[in-house]
């Protein structure tokens, strides 16, 4: 970030009391993760749409769910594994239920509380999509960056993951 942002009010100064801006190298690998956070989704989303006509999120939302007991999860920790909204949430249960692919239910003892359960249709659509999305998934991060790699994407994709989650007050 450069001085001619204006911002005076940045928290975290140098020692001179000057806000703390990123040098060159910092600039190149911020700009960098910018882009992978921005492109990378944008190429999922291509070929799950076209393989199956659902974005990656919904592919994610029926993941999760296909990994937890019964194919079951409650609305609020399913939006949380997915990394999306409750309201996005809903919306995309909505078309899924439409589809066959998810039933809902309402928690017996909490009536605010409602479930998602991958069905099995959903589960069929997910076996048959996962081959081609895991092929893309390889082909875009993993054969760029080999084998030697992927423990330091671990590394860094985890302490970043890690250190938002508990800004924002998520596990």
């Amino acid at each position: 970030m450069t001085a001619d942002l204006g911002r005076a009010d940045l928290e975290e100064t140098d020692g001179d009391g000057d806000p703390r801006w990123l040098d060159g190298r910092e600039m190149a690998a911020w700009l960098a993760l910018l882009r992978v956070v921005s492109v990378l989704p944008q190429a999922l989303d291509r070929q799950l749409r076209d393989e199956v006509g659902i974005s990656h999120t919904y592919y994610s939302m029926l993941a999760v769910l296909s990994d937890h007991p019964e194919r079951t999860l409650s609305m609020g920790e399913l939006a949380r594994l997915a990394a999306t909204s409750p309201s996005r949430l809903t919306h995309a249960i909505a078309a899924m239920e439409k589809r066959g692919w998810v039933r809902r239910r309402q928690c017996g003892a909490d009536r605010r509380v409602q479930y998602a359960t991958l069905t099995d249709e959903g589960l069929a659509v997910l076996r048959r999509v996962a081959p081609a999305h895991v092929a893309e998934v390889r082909r875009l991060v993993f054969d760029r960056i080999g084998p030697e790699r992927v423990e330091e994407l671990r590394a860094i994709a985890s302490l970043l993951a890690d250190g938002l989650a508990e800004e924002c007050g998520t596990p």
